[in-house]
């Protein structure tokens, strides 16, 4: 379970993102290498009704090719060119499926998956991606968040074995997540970093639940994560966490302030 992991655990944003295409195999298996202790990627449908691992509605930014996710079926989808943020360095990257990961990296690493069907809440996303955990026997090693309560609270109802941290956005739009939205049933709460202060943590870790601060690249930001205490860093740069989590000289949990 993911109590039993080093703390803060470190978690691979989207996998190995800063040294690899994210949200691939390739970014997955890198951060796996590298000693991380979760990845964290994004789930949606497609247009079939397939689990396919990518953060944005469209493909626009990732891939070589233009449209909506979730207009296109997966025969389109995995036509396209994953790879091309790191020219000619990962050739034949394609869009995974959730399938593809669990078979993957499911054995060997933690795995921290968003349920992002923002735009599309009421689809079979939640049911299906379930499926799949149970199908690949991945109960103790999963962690279902997302920025709506009701993706999480499906997520319980269909495995409420499976922990949940609810996601909040910066500032005054997660205002609500983070002072009242987070005593719901979930294991954790996952605020941005700039919103973590001593209060916070200890507020939330005084109800026994977790924080897991994303996104936390920065070397600065990555020891003002540790000497907070949380219990998770989600990081584009895993490799450097992990040297400043395991580093002899760190203070984890001495430096409180706010």
């Amino acid at each position: 379970m993911w109590t039993n992991l080093p703390s803060p655990v470190i978690v691979a944003h989207r996998g190995d993102k800063v040294y690899a295409p994210e949200n691939t195999l390739s970014a997955f298996k890198q951060a796996a290498e590298k000693g991380a202790d979760a990845v964290e990627f994004d789930v949606k449908l497609t247009a079939d009704g397939q689990v396919i691992v990518l953060h944005d509605q469209t493909v626009d930014r990732t891939t070589n090719g233009t449209g909506n996710a979730a207009k296109l079926p997966l025969a389109a989808l995995r036509d396209l060119d994953a790879g091309v943020q790191f020219p000619g360095q990962f050739p034949g990257e394609r869009i995974p499926t959730l399938d593809e990961v669990f078979e993957t990296v499911g054995k060997c690493i933690h795995m921290n998956v968003e349920l992002t069907n923002y735009s599309t809440l009421n689809d079979a996303l939640v049911p299906k991606v379930a499926e799949l955990v149970k199908k690949h026997g991945l109960q103790s090693r999963v962690l279902f968040s997302s920025f709506f309560a009701r993706n999480l609270q499906k997520a319980r109802l269909l495995l409420p074995e499976v922990p949940r941290g609810l996601l909040t956005l910066p500032g005054l739009m997660g205002f609500w997540g983070r002072t009242f939205g987070w005593r719901g049933e979930y294991a954790a709460l996952n605020p941005y970093m700039t919103d973590v202060n001593a209060g916070l943590v200890d507020r939330i870790h005084a109800a026994g639940k977790r924080v897991n601060a994303w996104t936390v690249t920065a070397e600065a930001d990555i020891k003002r994560m540790i000497g907070l205490g949380v219990d998770g860093i989600i990081t584009d740069d895993p490799a450097l966490a992990l040297r400043l989590r395991d580093s002899p000289g760190s203070c984890t949990g001495l430096g409180r302030g706010k």
